[in-house]
């Protein structure tokens, strides 16, 4: 019974420190993490070509469900033609090229980077009026100055001839919309969410509760309209009526920037920060078409040469290990609460 006793204070002992050598590690990672930014490692351009990686699919599949004697002469034939076209061939103009990239927005629109990288390298070798450039995109919106960068960075496609098609299969809101009306076709998926063409400033107040329990709270400002409304000072209708000015005047600018990509659109109609649903969206004039980006690009790999690009950066040795710290405890946390739960149950059962 004694050894029993020391086995499970041993046991205690070495899971403490095992516990704490782990927030420590856990503290460093965080305080590193803080600084990722400032020494980000230069990225890179990654290049896959789908027309590739359909064949790939469809020949996976045609091995799965076909026999190997049809399997293997389907090949053959296959083969046999691809033969014979290449020695028929005459001189034709190359296949046009369709450039693929994503955007999964944030409220910060933190891709902007990767998606100023991937258009600049494409302007380099995109033929005007002959290669096309498709957005698949993803975001609620957020903040104007970030979206505002990412809507530049979509125009300069249009300003040097590049076609550009948008797909949007789940949401693209507010800033997210400001980027997808700059498409020349914009496409979206029936259910997708679509506009929210509108401005929103929120914050909360707590001087009420400061002041209840007896807290100043001091600002200094030079220039009147410096600081309007605030979190811990005293808001009055001059400050609130100054912002809602100014979120007057943010709205317009976004209704002229719809206006000018597409002019057609009924502004009055549908600049009200109402969302629609994609089938919604088209009878509104919000959208082109209804199209999930997957169908797109599969009947677009017929007659073009379809390439997706995408922008990695080297991922730091910390990075590496905050990852695999993290999924190494959501598995431990989530086993123990699944374990929990179903002896919980059973003795609820047999109780």
């Amino acid at each position: 019974m004694q050894f029993i006793h020391d086995y499970g204070l041993f046991l205690a002992k070495t899971l403490t420190l095992v516990l704490a050598l782990l927030f420590i590690l856990m503290v460093l990672l965080a305080n590193a993490g803080k600084h990722r930014g400032e020494g980000k490692t230069k990225g890179h351009l990654v290049v896959h070509k789908l027309n590739d990686e359909l064949d790939d699919l469809k020949d996976d599949l045609r091995h799965a469900i076909l026999d190997e004697e049809d399997y293997k002469a389907e090949e053959k034939a296959e083969k046999k033609k691809a033969k014979a076209d290449k020695k028929n061939k005459t001189e034709e103009a190359p296949r046009p090229r369709v450039f693929v990239a994503s955007f999964d927005g944030d409220t910060e629109a933190t891709p902007v980077e990767e998606l100023r990288n991937l258009i600049t390298a494409v302007l380099q070798v995109a033929q005007p009026g002959t290669d096309e450039f498709m957005l698949r995109l993803e975001s609620p919106g957020g903040m104007v100055h970030g979206y505002g960068l990412a809507a530049s960075q979509l125009v300069r496609l249009r300003q040097h001839g590049i076609k550009l098609t948008i797909c949007v299969d789940k949401v693209a809101a507010s800033g997210g919309y400001m980027m997808a009306c700059i498409a020349n076709h914009l496409l979206a998926a029936p259910f997708a969410y679509i506009g929210s063409i509108g401005v929103l400033v929120q914050l909360p107040n707590v001087h009420r509760l400061l002041k209840d329990n007896k807290v100043d709270f001091e600002m200094i400002t030079a220039g009147e309209y410096k600081r309007t409304l605030t979190t811990f000072g005293e808001n009055t209708d001059a400050d609130r009526a100054k912002v809602q000015e100014e979120v007057n005047e943010m709205h317009n600018l976004f209704k002229d920037f719809i206006r000018e990509h597409r002019p057609t659109l009924n502004l009055e109609q549908v600049a009200t920060g109402e969302v629609w649903s994609g089938t919604q969206a088209l009878s509104r004039g919000l959208i082109d078409g209804l199209n999930t980006s997957d169908e797109w690009l599969l009947n677009k790999c017929n007659d073009n040469d379809v390439f997706e690009l995408d922008w990695e950066y080297k991922r730091k040795f910390t990075d590496k290990l905050s990852q695999l710290l993290d999924i190494s405890v959501q598995r431990a946390v989530s086993k123990n609460l699944q374990q929990w739960l179903t002896r919980a149950n059973n003795e609820k059962f047999y109780s």
